[in-house]
């Protein structure tokens, strides 16, 4: 056999040249700053104990789901975890996926059409441009929530008698700032102009909302959007997402989306999980502790005199914007050798030059801690 591909090997070494290889490392016993276990719902002895039970008594003892969805692996649970979720959700209905990213991949692979257009924030998750790539559709980003743009965009298309559809798309809290678009002036857009408005909740799931039912529910908008999609391996600490959306949506997605079709079903084990956490969602405290803790991150940054190295975020994502792969990197070797999980976000992840310090809080950081770890970050940055 040949020896390792030189092209791949060019690759990589262009990667170590810049400082940006990524390698998979062991999280340690670093005070968590970096996981999206947003509530502590992942170590959640109860949410554990709850799902086995459920298990237990509904004569579940399977392991795996046997095949995918459409052949042997629809279990019962699904019919009862996703009725449960689209209640929640105040949606007419809910599709489960293996994950976020075969959520997005197969939604935006299959439901936009040739002829139409897809107009996205050029921050959206590389799981949505993948689902794009796969897609018939023509796709144009427009500046990150630059609402004055996108209507240009609209219009520009609107016109020569177009007659397919126009998806606008856009996550509710962006995985690598922390921030939200405005959410009621974008409803206003899509609605004035007929669009077909998709938001990624997968960060605000948990974190917003009464009962944590992510931004656009908190904010009284479900009714104005086309499909949502929430993620359950962020605030609720498991794994899985949900397309919400109408019911011939997830008929048509059952249809044609191929990351659900051709995949292995998730156990009962995941889906009793997901059922459980959602359970706790509704009533823990946990929720107004992380609320408190965010409150509290961004005074100390203000009184750090941090702000100006800070994205603005009312989210449980904040970073502080270091621009040079190795810059960035030394700051968070520094911080982890004191103790801080802190992660560096490197380029190509983000745009070169807004390499940055990812922090995520958490419903169990402390108070102490967090002030403990900027007043180290300041001395770093300053």
């Amino acid at each position: 056999m040949k020896g390792f591909p030189k092209s791949l090997q060019a690759k990589l070494d262009q990667r170590k040249d810049t400082n940006a290889v990524r390698r998979l490392s062991d999280p340690g016993n670093l005070i968590d700053f970096s996981s999206n276990d947003y509530l502590g719902f992942s170590a959640n002895r109860e949410i554990f104990d709850n799902a086995h039970q459920y298990l237990l008594e509904n004569n579940f003892t399977q392991n795996g789901a046997t095949g995918s969805r459409l052949i042997s692996g629809n279990h019962r649970l699904y019919t009862v975890t996703e009725n449960y979720i689209a209640q929640f959700h105040n949606a007419e209905s809910a599709l489960i996926f293996n994950s976020g990213y075969d959520a997005n991949v197969g939604f935006f692979s299959s439901v936009p059409q040739k002829g139409d257009i897809v107009l996205y924030d050029e921050y959206i998750h590389a799981s949505i441009r993948d689902g794009l790539r796969l897609s018939n559709a023509s796709a144009y980003k427009f500046p990150h929530n630059d609402l004055g743009a996108l209507e240009k965009h609209v219009q520009k298309f609107m016109q020569n008698d177009f007659t397919g559809e126009i998806y606008i798309v856009t996550e509710s809290v962006f995985s690598m700032d922390g921030d939200s678009p405005d959410l009621d002036n974008l409803v206003a857009l899509a609605t004035a102009n007929n669009c077909r408005l998709v938001i990624d909740e997968a960060h605000a799931l948990g974190v917003f909302g009464e009962k944590g039912q992510a931004l656009v529910q908190h904010l009284r908008l479900e009714d104005k959007v086309f499909a949502r999609i929430v993620t359950f391996g962020k605030g609720l600490g498991c794994h899985g997402a949900a397309v919400l959306g109408w019911a011939p949506l997830k008929e048509y997605l059952v249809n044609f989306a191929r990351s659900l079709i051709y995949t292995t079903a998730l156990p009962p084990h995941s889906l009793a999980t997901i059922l459980e956490a959602y359970k706790t969602l509704e009533s823990t405290p946990e929720r107004n502790r992380l609320a408190v803790i965010i409150d509290f991150f961004k005074s100390e940054i203000n009184r750090f005199e941090l702000g100006s190295f800070f994205i603005e975020s009312d989210s449980a994502i904040h970073c502080a914007v270091v621009p040079g792969n190795e810059t960035v990197k030394n700051s968070a070797s520094v911080l982890q050798e004191n103790g801080f999980g802190v992660k560096a976000i490197l380029s190509p992840t983000v745009p070169q030059g807004r390499e940055r310090l990812r922090i995520c809080l958490h419903s169990y950081n402390t108070e102490v801690e967090i002030t403990r770890m900027l007043a180290l970050l300041s001395k770093c940055l300053n």
